[in-house]
C-alpha cells in the first residue's frame, strides 16, 4: 500500500453525497483507497491536515499544526470510521470507539469563558483559543457524528459498494456508490463476472 497526496497523479474522487451535510463524513473520506491499493490522505501532513481543517471552518489559517495534533485528527477519523461500520453492518460499536468520541465531546466547555485584563477588567471570551484549536475541531467533529449517528439520515448510511473504495456516503435511491467513477468500475466488475461465469453443459 503506498500513501499518496492529492497532488499525485491519481486525485482523490470528488465528495460523496452527504460530504457537504456532515464534516464527519467527510472527515472519514479524507483518505481514499484506490485501485491498486493507493492511497490518497488529506490528513497525511500537518499541513494537508491543516488545510482540510481551514476548508471545513474547523481552523484558521495560521493555525500550526504539528504532527502530534494531525495524529489526533487521523484517530479520531478512524474512531468515527470505526462506528460508521458498525452502524451500516448493524453491529454493536466497540467501547473504544464510542470512548474516544465521547472524551472529545466533553473536553471543551460550552459556555463562553469568564477572562479578566487588567487595563479593561474583565470580558467573555470563546473557550477555544489557538492552543486548543484541535480540541475544538475534534469536539465539532465528534458531535457532527453523534448527531448524524441518532439522526434521521442514520438509515441512509452505507459504505461505497465498489472494491477497494472505502467512503462512505448517503445513499440516494439505490444508489451506493460515492462517485461515477467507482459506479463504472462496480458495473465492469459484475459484467466481466458475467462474462467468466461458467456456462452449465
Amino acid at each position: 500500500m503506498r500513501f499518496m497526496t492529492e497532488t499525485d497523479d491519481d486525485p482523490a474522487p470528488p465528495p460523496a453525497t452527504g460530504e457537504q451535510q456532515y464534516p464527519s463524513i467527510a472527515l472519514v473520506n479524507s483518505a481514499v483507497t484506490l485501485p491498486g491499493g493507493h492511497v490518497v490522505d488529506r490528513l497525511g501532513t500537518p499541513a494537508s491536515a491543516e488545510q482540510w481543517l481551514l476548508e471545513h471552518e474547523l481552523a484558521p489559517a495560521d493555525a500550526g499544526l504539528r504532527e502530534m495534533c494531525t495524529a489526533q485528527v487521523r484517530s479520531m477519523r478512524e474512531q468515527i470510521r470505526t462506528l460508521f461500520a458498525a452502524r451500516v453492518a448493524e453491529l454493536p460499536a466497540p467501547a473504544s470507539a464510542l470512548t474516544a468520541v465521547n472524551d472529545a465531546l466533553t473536553r471543551l466547555p460550552t459556555a463562553r469563558l469568564l477572562r479578566w485584563d487588567d487595563g479593561n477588567g474583565p470580558y467573555r471570551a470563546a473557550p477555544h483559543p489557538t492552543t486548543e484549536i484541535v480540541d475544538h475541531a475534534l469536539a465539532t467533529l465528534a458531535a457532527d457524528a453523534a448527531d448524524l449517528l441518532t439522526g434521521p439520515d442514520a438509515v441512509r448510511l452505507t459504505a461505497c459498494g465498489s472494491t477497494p473504495c472505502t467512503r462512505y456516503l448517503l445513499r440516494h435511491g439505490r444508489r451506493h456508490w460515492c462517485s461515477t467513477r467507482c459506479g463504472d468500475r462496480a458495473r465492469a466488475a459484475r459484467a466481466y463476472a458475467r462474462r467468466t461465469r461458467p456456462q452449465p453443459d
